[in-house]
């Protein structure tokens, strides 16, 4: 393959653009984006025009490289990340998934065990696969062991077919998970009424959580709960789960229609647009969540994820 470099002038005769030309059909020429100064002024655009012109060699030869190499099992070494790090980042950035947080949670974890910020790809062996496996599993409970390694083998599967190993380093690594499950704790129905009965710091917090616990809404869905996903006069309400991307369709407890009720005499000043709950972050809403627990002698660790546990468990 032989690659002309084609000059072209510009209109006020002061630079010369170059174009890359290796035949006469549609598509065999294109832009390079490089132009040199006609008339150097400077020592700085003299220097300019020299570096130009080695990036256009350097342009010249990696474009007949990818010709040459079409058909064939050799990949040009200019397409690998040097860093396989980087490699991981950008795998995760173009293949990750609304509400499947899995992928960005091994490359999360992955950082975590390695500390260094470079990494060779040759560097990545059956052995650091295999260590950073142990350091998932001494680390995470249940099935999120396996999940995030499981997407770890998957970027290596990748990266493998891109030509970086011959053989993924983790390909003969099973998937594992963690046997030694924590469980969760959930509220008794003697401890809702306790928490029915005793005030906390932000209402909103209070309101929003109760409401957690008779319908088994995630964190993230109540947070995002709109006043035109409630009815007026209605037994159910309707809304699409942010982490799965389902409709979902709720029948209202007693006890969640009068906190409704409550808040909705205000909603005409507000607008059906309007977030029901105004809530605080998810850190804030646990520590709030904490202490109406403690003031309430309920002793056991309650997070926000208790109360979908809680509702699948004692409600429900």
């Amino acid at each position: 393959m032989k690659v002309i470099v084609t000059p072209r002038l510009s209109r006020d005769h002061s630079k010369i653009f170059y174009s890359f030309e290796w035949g006469k059909k549609a598509g065999q020429r294109i832009a390079t984006g490089v132009f040199t100064y006609v008339h150097p002024a400077n020592t700085i655009q003299k220097k300019y025009n020299n570096e130009a012109h080695r990036l256009l060699e350097a342009k010249k030869s990696r474009l007949i490289l990818d010709a040459l190499s079409v058909g064939s099992d050799f990949t040009p070494s200019y397409r690998f990340e040097r860093n396989f790090l980087d490699y991981y980042k950008n795998y995760v950035e173009y293949n990750k998934t609304l509400g499947n947080r899995h992928l960005e949670c091994s490359y999360s974890q992955f950082r975590q065990f390695f500390r260094s910020n470079y990494l060779a790809p040759k560097e990545v062996t059956e052995e650091l696969c295999n260590k950073f496996q142990k350091y998932l599993l001494s680390h995470l409970n249940g099935e999120t062991p396996s999940n995030y390694f499981a997407k770890f083998k998957k970027v290596l599967k990748a990266a493998t077919k891109e030509g970086y190993f011959k053989i993924s380093p983790s390909q003969y690594l099973p998937v594992k998970a963690n046997k030694n499950v924590i469980r969760k704790n959930s509220l008794e129905v003697e401890e809702y009424i306790q928490l029915l009965h005793m005030p906390a710091l932000n209402k909103e917090v209070r309101d929003a959580f109760i409401f957690c616990c008779y319908t088994g809404l995630r964190w993230c869905d109540v947070k995002a709960l709109r006043w035109n996903c409630v009815k007026r006069d209605s037994i159910v309400i309707s809304i699409v789960q942010r982490k799965t991307n389902v409709e979902h369709v709720i029948t209202l407890h007693p006890i969640i229609k009068e906190i409704l009720n409550r808040r909705m005499e205000c909603l005409d000043s507000i607008g059906e647009h309007c977030l029901v709950f105004n809530l605080p972050t998810a850190n804030g809403a646990n520590k709030v969540l904490s202490a109406w627990c403690k003031s309430a002698a309920i002793e056991k660790h309650i997070t926000w994820n208790c109360a979908r546990l809680s509702f699948s468990e004692t409600v429900k």
